[in-house]
């Protein structure tokens, strides 16, 4: 949905983008370290079909898939 702006469940192109906007505490984070330090997590940006519910939840900045890869990547 990120990509194509299309729902591949049902088709709809009412798709909303929920941002992070700074909810530390809030919501599904990768965190790097501990959930303690909060300065040290990923946040993952949601996509939902408006239509049918389904959701997909991104990681969009580059930078923070390096970061997941060096701590969890083979």
């Amino acid at each position: 949905m990120k990509n194509s702006g299309r729902c591949p469940k049902c088709g709809s192109e009412q798709i909303a983008r929920i941002p992070d906007n700074g909810r530390y505490a809030n919501g599904n984070n990768i965190y790097l370290k501990s959930a303690v330090i909060l300065a040290d997590r990923i946040p993952l940006i949601k996509y939902i079909c408006c239509e049918c519910g389904y959701a997909e939840e991104w990681v969009e900045s580059r930078g923070d898939l390096a970061k997941i890869e060096d701590k969890f990547g083979n």
